[in-house]
């Protein structure tokens, strides 16, 4: 039939409002000799149109009816699909929704009959139905036809909406099933001795065990193996492995009917370098002994299948006390974390946004929350012991384990997921979780799920919001439950009990579970707004708390921080308004004593973590942390007001630059954790030493002021030495200084000199004097004569002493030296002055490379304190700072006169000059940097946990555990730390044995 030219057709407009997007090519379709008679039936255009893809349905449809084997059956098959509307439903919604199964019918014409029984017990189905559907299998072959006649009954029930998805889920675990039991019962059949000799069990793991199976998804399986009778154990085992072989390559080759899924044993002890099938002796004493927290969370859903079900019971129920005290051992919430973790890091980064079942929001996170809380309360409350996520996820609910509201947002969410999940794999019968970036495809998903208005907007949309759902709540699932735990509920709704809120903090990681509940109680209790802030905070907090190496102290000084700010209008509104302002805290707060203590000092400064206008993280310049300190001095009415101001800032700064180290150190979820430890190191010993510098020149500022007012009567000058004029001070480190002063024109000797002393000991006296704000002591030993000489000398004093008397030492300790504060001209002058000196121009004599090597080894000696182990000290040990630092400054000494890159405090930046000159290897220079900057960042670690200065590692294992924190190790992985620090440290001390006590 042809319409007029410029004019539709009736049917192709018919055809466009029915859904088809290619009218024209549905023409020809209906057109054609099967269908021509029903072209326009309005059944049959109806029920095209309720499919997910009209067109794929009819192109299916037309193909089926060629495939048929004459007039008869088309006959036959078309009378039905227009008079009985369960078969059209059915077979229309399959042939639109995958073409595998529409290929499937057209190679097995007659399949299409297995939709026409349309009786009670065909709407759910069991293993034994699938059992007697799969009986007629004589083969491999027959078995996967017989697999797939099975499968389109179910598919058929699925896209029809006769079932809903955890039904579906339910039937395919049970399809297969009956398959792992068909293909075992061939694998025998074939091998009769060898079935003959063993009991062999096969038990169902992952979603196949916990009966929420996909359409296509490797059927994770464990094999248990006995001996039947008398055998011989050994022989047995032998026989059972190859009939476990042999049933899983039934199921996993390629036939010319395709396959039917991969069985994977991966999931055994030792995965895949593990035997196939163990004893249940075997098995028991592996997870007694080697089993890691994930192979206890994967056990949840063993369930046996097949085989010996009898000898597969016993295996269950030897290893259920096992999974049901998981949650005991050691960092178990954090190895559950982190596999989930690793899990995300591994996606590629092209894929993550797609990705249905393993990205943030999926359906891993559902059910990873879901086993993390089974295993904490399962041991107490065996109505949690169900391997299938959403059935465990309504026992949680029912027993108070996780809030009404959540419990029902996740089982809407996991729902939709799952579903989406299902039709993406049943269109091709393809194993992914990819979620298509095709329109069409994306169109037929949307309408396979009942969006018919605009199916490719609104299927984005509601992914989305589901994904979002699942994200947000899949940690607070863990949390939020502990806050009703210990706030006031709308009656009858069911929460923690006391008994089940210790069990979640202890496995959480917290020493004083009685303690943290008491917290989180003082925190959340309440009606007002505040208390109301905290309960929507507190969950994503704790989470992050339980992350760090020490959960309690975390959530006691973030009770602290929130008591000292609770009724400022900002706080709260920071935290819950700017996205890194909660999570920074709470990695500051955990990670040590230094920064909270810091913060405790003056709460307000939580306002630098937010993203707004608190200043941020960054370290501020020198000379704007000089102008601030400087202007407060001028405001202050007295020196001591003065100081206490330039102290303040530096309190708040310090605090700046150890949050920013820590989050740097962690990371956060949106920022990686700073890849490149030197650039942290540089940060660190920067920002120290620019704000120690601001501090002095404020200090020298306000006691000049007060005792002599705007003019001191000698110029004065503050020179930095050691890791201060280095740009390397940490967080305890002292100030090492030199003091230089110069008459003023008309001021006598004595005068000068009396009044630069007095400047030195008020400088010392206020900084140094107790306070709310951290001491900075100041230390001149480095001075000529050391504590015997004066602590100020005129640069003419200077002078004639390193002309006469300067030792090598001193020599080498002018190496640092780096004006800081007071007199610019003066300073400048006096690196003029010991340039000569620090660089000869002829190099270092050999005897005072003797000297030095001599007084290395006399320090390597005596200063190393009694009883620290020498190869774990971060200073003085083989391979420390102090072999890296003399090896560089000997390098210097020796060559800085004609390498002007090595003239430079900084030890870095020196290694680098001596590098580029090839002075030392690039492998070398590379092995002494990485041992530098670890050992400096080992000191940092240890001043940010423990509060104090100290150069070798925590013995208190849980100290031990934040410095491996802050050095990027896991929980349980101390030693792994500690090892790793030998052996950087070994290479280096090799390194220095052969530049610094070699040939040089």
């Amino acid at each position: 039939m042809t319409s007029a030219p410029g004019r539709r057709s009736s049917i192709f407009t018919r055809l466009l409002r029915h859904g088809f997007t290619d009218p024209s090519a549905a023409e020809r379709l209906l057109d054609s000799p099967g269908l021509s008679t029903v072209r326009n039936d309005p059944v049959l255009l109806d029920a095209l149109g309720g499919t997910a893809d009209p067109d794929l349905a009819l192109h299916g449809l037309v193909r089926l009816l060629e495939a048929q084997d004459g007039a008869t059956d088309r006959q036959e098959l078309l009378d039905t699909v227009i008079a009985a509307k369960p078969l059209r439903d059915r077979l229309l919604g399959v042939l639109g929704a995958s073409e595998a199964l529409a290929e499937h019918l057209a190679r097995h014409p007659r399949d299409w009959q297995a939709l026409v029984t349309y009786e009670p017990r065909d709407l759910h189905p069991g293993v034994e139905e699938f059992e007697r559907g799969l009986a007629d299998a004589a083969g491999p072959v027959a078995l996967r036809v017989s697999y797939r006649r099975c499968l389109l009954s179910i598919a058929a029930r699925d896209v029809c909406g006769t079932v809903e998805v955890s039904q579906t889920a339910a039937e395919l675990a049970d399809l297969a099933t009956a398959t792992l039991r068909a293909a075992l019962a061939l694998a025998e059949a074939d091998a009769p001795e060898d079935a003959a000799m063993c009991r062999l069990a096969v038990i169902a793991m992952g979603k196949c065990g916990g009966h929420e199976l996909n359409y296509v998804s490797d059927v994770d399986v464990i094999f248990v193996g006995e001996a039947a009778g008398d055998a011989d154990e050994d022989k047995a085992l032998r026989a059972a492995t190859r009939l476990a072989s042999h049933m899983m390559r039934i199921c996993s080759e390629t036939t010319v009917e395709g396959s039917i899924w991969p069985v994977d044993a991966n999931l055994r002890p030792e995965g895949r370098n593990g035997p196939l099938v163990r004893t249940l002796a075997s098995h028991l004493a592996y997870y007694q002994r080697w089993a890691k927290t994930w192979e206890f969370q994967a056990l949840l859903k063993a369930r046996p299948v097949a085989g010996d079900l009898a000898l597969g019971e016993e295996y269950t129920a030897a290893l259920r006390p096992l999974v049901w005290q998981a949650a005991e051992r050691e960092n178990f919430v954090a190895d559950v974390q982190e596999m989930r973790r690793r899990v995300v890091a591994n996606i590629p980064a092209a894929e993550v946004d797609r990705q249905l079942k393993l990205g943030p929001g999926g359906l891993r996170d559902v059910e990873f929350a879901v086993q993390l809380l089974q295993l904490v309360h399962g041991r107490a409350d065996a109505s949690l012991r169900s391997g299938t996520t959403l059935d465990a996820l309504k026992a949680l609910a029912a027993g108070g384990y996780v809030g009404r509201a959540d419990t029902a947002q996740l089982d809407e969410a996991y729902r939709f997921l799952r579903s989406l999940e299902h039709r993406i794999q049943l269109h091709r019968l393809r194993r992914t979780h990819l979620v298509p970036e095709d329109e069409a495809d994306l169109r037929r998903l949307g309408r396979s799920l009942g969006l018919r208005t605009d199916p490719v907007a609104e299927l984005t949309r509601e992914w989305r919001r589901h994904a979002t759902v699942v994200r947000r709540l899949h940690e607070k699932l863990f949390y939020r439950p502990l806050l009703d735990a210990v706030a006031a509920l709308a009656p009858g709704e069911a929460r923690l009990s006391a008994e089940a809120a210790r069990e979640r903090m202890v496995a959480l990681g917290y020493a004083d579970p009685a303690a943290a509940l008491r917290h989180l109680e003082a925190l959340a209790s309440g009606v007002t707004r505040k208390a109301a802030i905290q309960r929507t905070l507190l969950p994503v907090l704790l989470g992050w708390f339980a992350d760090s190496a020490d959960p309690d102290a975390g959530l006691l000084n973030f009770r602290k921080v929130s008591d000292a700010l609770g009724k400022t209008p900002w706080y709260l509104r920071l935290l819950r308004d700017e996205g890194a302002a909660a999570e920074n805290l709470a990695r500051v707060l955990s990670a040590g004593r230094l920064a909270p203590d810091l913060l405790m000092r003056a709460p307000e400064a939580v306002a630098l973590l937010g993203d707004g206008d608190g200043g941020g993280l960054a370290p501020r310049s020198r000379a704007s942390l000089e102008q601030e300190v400087l202007a407060a001095v001028r405001r202050a009415d007295n020196a001591v007001q003065g100081v206490t101001a330039a102290r303040g800032v530096r309190r708040r700064e310090l605090f700046r630059t150890a949050a920013a180290d820590i989050v740097g150190s962690y990371g956060t979820e949106s920022q990686p954790a700073e890849a490149d430890q030197g650039a942290l190191v540089d940060l660190v010993g920067g920002a120290v030493s620019d704000l120690t510098a601001a501090t002095l020149a404020g200090t020298l500022r306000a006691v000049v002021r007060e005792g002599w007012g705007d003019t001191l009567p000698t110029r004065f000058t503050v020179i930095g030495m050691g890791r201060f004029g280095g740009h390397e001070l940490g967080y305890g480190s002292d100030a090492d200084v030199l003091f230089v002063h110069e008459p003023r024109e008309g001021v006598s000797e004595r005068e000068a000199s009396e009044a630069a002393n007095k400047v030195v000991a008020e400088m010392r006296r206020l900084l140094q004097a107790p306070s709310a704000d951290p001491p900075l002591l100041i230390d001149a030993d480095l001075r000529p004569e050391g504590k015997s000489g004066p602590l100020v000398r005129t640069l003419g004093s200077y002078e004639a002493y390193y002309r006469r008397w300067a030792l090598v030492w001193e020599r080498h300790a002018l190496l640092r030296a780096e004006p800081v504060a007071g007199d610019e001209e003066l300073g400048c002058g006096f690196m003029e002055l010991i340039d000569p000196l620090r660089y000869p121009p002829g190099g270092l004599a050999e005897d005072a490379v003797r000297e030095i090597r001599r007084l290395k080894a006399r320090m390597e000696s005596e200063r190393l304190p009694r009883g620290a182990d020498p190869k774990l000290h971060a200073k003085l040990g083989p391979g420390g700072l102090s072999d890296v630092e003399w090896t560089v400054q000997l390098l210097q000494l020796r060559h800085a006169a004609h390498v002007p890159g090595l003239r430079t405090t900084r030890t870095r930046e020196a290694l680098a000059a001596a590098r580029e000159a090839g002075l030392v290897s690039e492998e070398d220079a590379e092995i002494l940097d990485e041992a530098w900057v670890l050992a400096t960042r080992v000191r940092n670690a240890v001043m940010l946990v423990r509060g104090r200065a100290g150069d070798t590692f925590p013995t208190v294992p849980r100290e031990l555990a934040a410095v491996g924190r802050y050095l990027g190790y896991g929980p349980g992985h101390a030693g792994d730390m500690l090892d790793a620090y030998r052996r950087t440290a070994r290479r280096a001390r090799g390194v220095v044995e052969e530049l610094f006590y070699g040939g040089l």
